[in-house]
């Protein structure tokens, strides 16, 4: 079991810098991931969201990508030596034509910005795909090691309710068995009572029987088990517990319905107090 909140981070060095990667992950139905890279990676952003879909299926994730480039290696400066030659020389013709004094100096071509140009540094696609998805793998297991931790004590939590649910049921039948199979002698025109058809139906040579429980106890007991089973399973599985809670309260709507006798609507009602504990905490497993 795991849970669906949790946070993982990891970096990888680069020819440039570092990158880092953040991961969080919060309560959602379905896989929800909101991804935060650089321009730079844009062009492998599918291959991170490929990754995160492998290890995680259901879940708001919030992930960011940063890229650190170490001081004075972003950016490089270019001269273009070929327009400084063309400076020089038309300098050199412009003295001896016009007989001037003076010498060219390094201060002089510097005013010149045409003749310098800073660039960005282009990346090693390949070098600093590998860097992300390096990060993102670490990331990643760092993730799902505080997913697992949490999911553990909820785990233990949603066992100590099905415990409980398992005495209630115990308490359930042994209510049903000192209520009994009810008999009574269906109401009559005689009796100046309205007789409805499902009263009817429901005569068997004189009389009505109410209160056998016995199927859905049965049922109720084999569910228990099947989500007690569940519960200690790795793979995703709130969408199966959401589902067997609903089937453990349809059991307990049905026993309550039956059996009208007031210690068991009680235990009915506390059985439905831990599946609603049990369905809060299935919110947040994955």
């Amino acid at each position: 079991m795991k849970s669906m909140t949790g946070y993982g981070e990891a970096s990888q060095n680069i020819r440039l810098g570092k990158v880092s990667v953040q991961i969080r992950s919060l309560n959602h139905r379905h896989l929800d991931l909101q991804l935060r890279v650089p321009r730079e990676y844009m062009a492998f952003e599918e291959d991170i969201r490929k990754s995160v879909r492998e290890k995680i299926s259901r879940g708001r994730i919030d992930l960011y990508v940063n890229r650190y480039v170490n001081k004075g290696r972003a950016r490089k400066l270019d001269m273009d030596e070929e327009l400084v030659g063309q400076y020089i020389a038309g300098v050199k013709q412009l003295k001896k034509k016009f007989k001037l004094a003076g010498e060219i100096d390094v201060a002089l071509l510097a005013d010149i910005p045409e003749l310098f140009h800073v660039r960005e540094i282009e990346i090693d696609s390949a070098d600093e795909q590998s860097a992300v998805l390096k990060a993102l793998a670490a990331a990643l297991k760092k993730l799902d090691q505080a997913r697992e931790r949490e999911g553990g004590h909820m785990r233990a939590d949603m066992e100590e309710q099905i415990d409980h649910l398992k005495r209630i049921t115990v308490d359930l039948e042994a209510r049903a068995a000192e209520n009994g199979i009810r008999i009574q002698k269906p109401a009559t025109a005689s009796d100046g009572q309205n007789v409805s058809s499902a009263d009817k139906s429901s005569d068997l040579g004189g009389i009505v029987l109410k209160g056998d429980v016995n199927e859905e106890l049965v049922r109720l007991k084999a569910h228990l088990l099947t989500l007690a089973k569940v519960a200690r399973e790795r793979e995703p599985i709130g969408k199966r517990i959401d589902f067997m809670l609903q089937e453990v309260n349809r059991e307990l709507n049905t026993i309550s319905s039956k059996v009208a006798y007031l210690p068991v609507v009680q235990l009915v009602l506390q059985g439905k107090e831990r599946v609603e504990k049990i369905r809060e905490q299935t919110q947040n497993i994955e």
